[in-house]
């Protein structure tokens, strides 16, 4: 059991690390050509690899927190990725069993996370972060499913953009808490969440302003 669960240790530092380089790259080449989608799929698969063994790590060794966490990226990293197929949802397109099922999984395990968060003595700051961006995220998706009509223009390319950064800034999170031990609690889970936010709302305005249609 050892030797797997340090096997699954490297393998999720270096999904993790793969993920954390890519992923700027995915941001600066063109975006929709062929060098963007390979960084992308690349970052993608990154992130299964690196939540997955957070899940298994987590769960062999009743890490709560961490579990939590490799739920968190994991599920921003599908819905970024799923958001591609949804160009034209609600425009002929409807939301298929795997759309309902990750939202409504999303929502228990996020309402989960905040629950955790509230729960804990004293709070867990953190967690009540994380788990009311995720509960956002699943709520306003949920909503969207569920509305007439077609989507604003660009939706599907805000979402997918909201996805990979919120997945980046889940690694990016993981990696301060675990290995920049000079960077006290909360800020060492906070601090890409404070820094890359205002990324990630500039990109969905660069590429994706509200009210135009967006083509990529």
């Amino acid at each position: 059991m050892e030797t797997f669960l340090l096997l699954n240790r490297w393998l999720h530092i270096a999904a993790g690390f793969t993920g954390f380089f890519v992923a700027p790259v995915a941001l600066l080449v063109r975006k929709g050509g062929p060098a963007h989608r390979l960084w992308g799929k690349m970052f993608l698969y990154a992130m299964l690899v690196a939540g997955t063994t957070a899940i298994v790590a987590a769960s062999f060794k009743g890490l709560t927190f961490l579990l939590l966490t490799g739920i968190f990226s994991l599920y921003l990293a599908q819905f970024g990725y799923r958001s591609l197929y949804h160009r034209s949802m609600g425009a002929g397109q409807r939301p298929g069993l795997y759309d309902w099922a990750s939202a409504l999984l999303g929502l228990a395990v996020f309402a989960g996370t905040l629950g955790y968060g509230l729960w804990a003595r004293p709070f867990n700051v953190v967690m009540l972060v994380f788990g009311g961006i995720g509960l956002m995220t699943t709520l306003r998706q949920l909503w969207a499913f569920r509305r007439p009509g077609p989507w604003p223009a660009g939706q599907w390319l805000r979402n997918h953009i909201s996805g990979f950064v919120g997945a980046y800034i889940a690694a990016v999170s993981a990696f301060s808490a675990t290995s920049l031990k000079f960077i006290a609690f909360p800020l060492n889970f906070l601090w890409p969440t404070l820094v890359l936010v205002p990324l990630l709302i500039w990109l969905q305005r660069r590429y994706a302003p509200t009210g135009e249609v967006v083509k990529l």
